[in-house]
């Protein structure tokens, strides 16, 4: 009987470290509670399969927690959200928040300043605007991180 347990249990620690197949990680979004584009973002993450939970905050509170999270204002969009230690400016792509969580850079976190229309939950992305996506190191210099052509 022993060994029959532990040949399920290692197979089920096999089946669950095999790629795609770990738990996204939460995303904890700070937004303005009129805002439909941050509405779509979260269903974006959501259908990636990231477990997410919201907050609304008048304009007012909502700028100063990206003040406090370390979000240059000129990297600013319409919400911040965090996840693994980082903040997540705007509307940063499902596939560099992965990217950025796996390869765990020393930085404050990733931000898609403004509101580029194609990034998720801005319209589609086959009328995509080109876009980038920045790393905001430790000092809060930006490099990029990411770049979308138009499409």
């Amino acid at each position: 009987m022993t060994d029959r347990r532990s040949f399920l249990i290692s197979g089920l620690a096999l089946l669950a470290a095999r790629p795609g197949h770990a738990a996204a990680p939460a995303i904890h979004v700070v937004k303005d509670p009129g805002c439909g584009c941050c509405s779509a973002w979260i269903a974006v993450l959501e259908a990636e399969g990231f477990a997410v939970t919201a907050e609304n905050r008048p304009a007012a509170a909502l700028a100063e927690h990206k003040a406090q999270s370390g979000v240059p204002e000129a990297m600013a969009s319409c919400h911040t959200a965090h996840a693994g230690g980082y903040f997540l400016e705007g509307h940063v792509p499902p596939r560099e928040i992965r990217r950025m969580l796996a390869e765990a850079p020393a930085a404050r976190g990733l931000a898609v300043p403004g509101m580029p229309w194609g990034s998720p939950g801005m319209g589609p992305e086959a009328e995509r605007d080109a876009y980038q996506v920045f790393l905001i190191g430790p000092e809060g210099g930006a490099t990029v991180f990411a770049a979308y052509d138009a499409a």
